[in-house]
């Protein structure tokens, strides 16, 4: 059963709000952002390990612009932010969801929400930010767990890739024994 908690707020100063009375009744605050393009078993197993490190888990869910912007990729997201949120808020081991569209033009993330609502423990996974970057969200966090992926050979893209090789060479094999 979920609990009243998990809200999709887009407010980063009602986020800080409700994260600092967790502070004050001495719940750690755990912090992950990403894409959450087609939620996956890597997605999820993720999401389960961030939760573990503390007591409460938000999450940041990149913008459409964001993901467009930094993924170089028109065609990303396939799914749109406002059901990526939804899908998150849904999930038993996240407590509140929100927007991440602090990006600059260059598609570098600006931290506002960390900035905002300080975690204990800000949680990424291997390779998705730089050495620098690890080291700037640390200013904002009192520790930065980095976890690897949780499905090997799982990932959106590779999803999509296979499922458009797959349906592609369907197609081609219909079209050849045809003509």
């Amino acid at each position: 059963m979920k609990s009243e908690n998990n809200h999709i707020i887009l407010d980063y100063s009602e986020l800080k709000n409700r994260t600092d009375a967790h502070k004050t009744l001495g719940h750690r605050i755990v912090c992950t952002i990403g894409s959450w393009d087609m939620l996956h078993i890597g997605h999820l197993r993720y999401l389960i390990k961030a939760k573990e490190q503390g007591d409460v888990l938000v999450v940041g869910a990149d913008s459409d612009r964001g993901i467009k912007l930094y993924k170089k990729n028109k065609l990303r997201p396939v799914i749109p932010q406002e059901e990526r949120m939804e899908m998150l808020k849904y999930q038993e081991c996240v407590d509140y969801v929100t927007l991440v569209d602090d990006i600059d033009k260059k598609g570098q993330w600006r931290y506002e929400l960390i900035k905002m609502i300080k975690p204990d423990i800000f949680v990424a996974v291997t390779d998705a930010y730089s050495k620098k970057q690890i080291n700037e969200i640390k200013q904002y966090s009192d520790k930065v767990l980095v976890l690897p992926r949780q499905a090997e050979n799982t990932s959106t893209t590779r999803i999509i890739e296979k499922m458009i090789k797959k349906h592609l060479g369907g197609l081609i094999s219909s079209i050849v024994k045809k003509g």
